[in-house]
């Protein structure tokens, strides 16, 4: 579903991330873990086609990020770590923009709206504008736009963070269901108790360069990490 190659990518004399390389399988929660800095966002950003990097392929459901962009980015959903929202919009006007931009009809985006919406307990605060919206509220409607075009792959960077634990728990399920359904879910966290319960595979990542990868019990198993796992649970409490 998603194929990163020999990744590489620079900010001036910064080496942000370095030849690093990662398959997410359909069906695959696959967590990405590391510090704040460690070169999860740069890593993100690039798969999704926001920033150039400099050396490398990124492939999408078996199509090239830089041959065809568009086509990539119509199969994907992407939430960033403080997600930008149009606040002057209302929320329902906001999911609106976002169906046109992916062509989803008006019937299946009015089930989805409501389903989703209901679900996440965002329904009746649509119509207002998204400038009155808290952080968790914002946060609820980006994983509804997200979720609008039915993409099989779905990117998210922290994506728990400001999410209430009921909220948190809704949409852990959303993860897993989705997975179920042949799609596959690329997220960052910093909090290795969330890799722990909801991954089936993880990859660390340690100034830009991959440490390890495969599943939690592999990882885990490998003694010459301890030391990395007792930084990533320092910094979790």
């Amino acid at each position: 579903m998603l194929k990163i190659e020999h990744l590489t990518k620079r900010y001036g004399d910064k080496l942000a991330v370095d030849d690093l390389s990662l398959r997410i399988a359909p069906g695959e929660i696959y967590g990405f873990i590391g510090h704040n800095g460690a070169g999860k966002t740069t890593t993100l950003k690039s798969a999704v086609g926001i920033l150039q990097f400099d050396a490398g392929s990124i492939t999408v459901d078996g199509i090239d990020l830089r041959e065809d962009p568009l086509a990539c980015k119509a199969r994907l959903a992407y939430i960033p770590d403080n997600p930008d929202l149009y606040e002057f919009m209302t929320g329902i006007r906001y999911l609106n923009f976002i169906a046109d931009i992916f062509k989803v009809d008006a019937a299946t985006r009015q089930s989805r709206i409501r389903e989703l919406g209901d679900r996440l307990e965002l329904t009746a605060d649509l119509a207002q504008p998204i400038s009155s919206y808290s952080h968790g509220m914002k946060q609820k409607l980006a994983v509804i736009a997200a979720w609008l075009h039915s993409p099989r792959l779905i990117l998210m960077d922290e994506p728990f963070v400001g999410l209430d634990p009921k909220a948190s728990h809704l949409l852990k399920q959303m993860m897993r269901e989705h997975c179920d359904r042949g799609g596959a879910i690329f997220f960052s966290t910093h909090v290795l108790e969330v890799a722990e319960k909801l991954c089936d595979k993880v990859a660390i990542i340690k100034q830009g360069k991959l440490i390890r990868s495969g599943t939690m019990e592999d990882v885990r198993g490998d003694d010459s990490l301890e030391e990395v796992f007792l930084e990533l649970e320092d910094t979790s409490c």
